[in-house]
């Protein structure tokens, strides 16, 4: 099963373990069987500490669980975790090895002490780069708490509970046999629902804090370059971010960072955390920004946070992005993760062997229909106007057979029979006359909108919501300064995201040593 080159690097990971570890295995006479079969004798025959067993009764099949003899621990793999989760599979073996966990001791402390019972699931796709969060963070926590058990199922190949439950959307997790999230989320997260006083907590501790030097909102490409060259300059910075990484961590593949040939978003977003980490920058997750109050006594700005949190600076960077466009058509809210999807790598392989469209003639969406139309029946491409895509591209599509490009179409609304999608209605724009197309998934790829509501009534902000800035990344407001997807810089690319962020700090470090110096 796994390749010489493979079990070299995995037993180097599994030397690392030193308590036994039982892998039990259930199974069927399935080709998928048989596969985890012979990854799982691949596993055990490289660390003498860890045996299998074929004799399982679990009901689904194939599946394997992990546990230490006469153990309490309760995790599952319930499909072959190979793809993204193959990390995943790499860490439950050593945290059931009793291999120590990077988190922090207080979080650690946090998860033992949750009282309850808590049965979680999680479907998940080999192809969903948001799916490995929430894997593992929920099988370190049924490693550390007995109380926590979990099921991490592979979408794909149970396709009867997926049709039975209608996940139509990965991540999806369910505790205690109702939904209890979709899409990322990680460990601070899932503590953050299942202690109701953590946020109150948190939010005590960062009222606490000393005002700051530079305070940058958003933990993106643009805020996580901010940070990194205020940090440098020497002074006390600051960055609170509502989902470190931002919109990278819904990026596939990003093959146009200089100097990077290839990488995955959620590695990039991994990539600048670590980096930031390595400067005395505080670091503050899962804190949304509500408010901006320029110029509070002493000349402090103040961002205030939905947790109830206020944070103080002298100077403040706004990065806080952009978000997936939507439709704003009847349907598309009603049917959202039950056949309106927004992630095609993630959500792909859900509508195996079925119809879909995918709405956006930009190359996100010229892309998503080109990976999709390996994945599923058919393919509809609906675009406003014209293909606007890269030539290479287009090439591309107009190649497949099982794809059909509609242009001048003007969504008007999604279908559906009260569960799920089952079809789009849309206006030729050249005739006038209304169209519908009997499908079971919408892909919506139709650009961005910048995270601003909040700070309508104080920066200047274009008629698109964009933050004005100058050629500093100053905003309207002295001292407050902006970068990234967030602002009216053309070209929301990574790339010139990280310029900005890296100008911003500048120009904010600039304004510092003006405003402080002596008369």
């Amino acid at each position: 099963m796994l390749d010489a080159n493979l079990k070299t690097q995995l037993k180097a990971y599994l030397d690392k373990v030193t308590q036994p570890i039982e892998i039990v295995a259930s199974l069927n006479d399935s080709a998928k069987a048989q596969e985890m079969l012979g990854l799982l004798q691949d596993i055990a025959s490289l660390s003498d500490k860890i045996t299998l067993k074929t004799d399982g009764d679990n009901e689904r099949k194939p599946s394997f669980s992990l546990n230490r003899p006469g153990g309490d621990i309760s995790l599952r793999f319930a499909g072959l975790p190979m793809g993204h989760e193959f990390t995943s599979l790499i860490l439950a073996l050593l945290q059931v090895g009793g291999h120590p966990s990077k988190t922090s001791a207080e979080t650690i402390e946090q998860i033992r002490a949750i009282e309850g019972e808590y049965n979680f699931e999680t479907y998940f796709s080999l192809s969903c780069q948001n799916c490995p969060d929430v894997v593992q963070a929920l099988n370190l926590m049924a490693v550390l708490n007995p109380n926590i058990r979990h099921v991490a199922i592979d979408g794909a190949l149970f396709q009867d509970e997926v049709e039975k439950r209608q996940i139509m959307a990965v991540p999806t997790i369910y505790l205690n046999g109702e939904v209890f999230g979709q899409g990322r989320m990680g460990l601070e997260e899932f503590l953050a629902k299942l202690d109701t006083n953590a946020s109150a907590r948190e939010a005590e501790k960062l009222n606490a804090k000393e005002a700051f030097d530079v305070l940058i909102v958003g933990g993106g490409p643009a805020g996580a370059s901010a940070a990194i060259y205020a940090a440098r300059k020497g002074i006390r910075t600051g960055i609170a971010a509502e989902r470190f990484g931002g919109q990278v961590l819904d990026t596939m593949a990003i093959e146009n960072f200089i100097s990077v040939q290839e990488t995955e978003g959620p590695k990039l977003a991994t990539a600048l955390e670590e980096h930031i980490r390595q400067y005395e920058v505080d670091i503050t997750n899962l804190q949304r920004a509500t408010q901006l109050v320029p110029n509070t006594k002493g000349g402090l700005h103040q961002v205030h946070f939905a947790s109830g949190a206020v944070l103080k600076s002298k100077t403040i960077i706004l990065a806080t992005g952009a978000r997936y466009r939507e439709l704003n058509v009847p349907g598309e809210t009603e049917y959202r993760t039950r056949g309106v999807a927004y992630c095609p790598h993630c959500d792909g392989p859900l509508f195996k062997g079925k119809r879909v469209a995918v709405v956006g003639g930009g190359n996100s969406g010229v892309e998503a229909a080109i990976d999709l139309a390996g994945v599923v029946a058919h393919v509809t491409l609906l675009t406003h106007n014209t293909l606007r895509a890269d030539a290479v591209l287009q090439r591309k599509l107009h190649s497949l057979p099982n794809v059909d490009v509609i242009l001048n179409a003007q969504i008007s609304e999604v279908k559906g029979d009260g569960k799920k999608v089952n079809g789009l209605s849309y206006k030729d724009r050249s005739s006038n006359e209304f169209h519908t197309i009997d499908l079971e998934g919408v892909f919506v790829q139709i650009g961005l909108l910048p995270n601003t509501e909040w700070l309508k009534g104080t920066v200047e902000l274009s008629p698109r919501g964009e933050i004005i800035i100058d050629d500093r990344g100053q905003t309207s407001l002295p001292g407050i300064f902006a970068a990234g997807d967030v602002t009216t810089v053309p070209y929301k690319q990574i790339v010139i995201a990280v310029g900005e962020g890296a100008k911003a700090s500048l120009s904010a470090f600039d304004h510092l040593i003006r405003s402080s110096a002596p008369e």
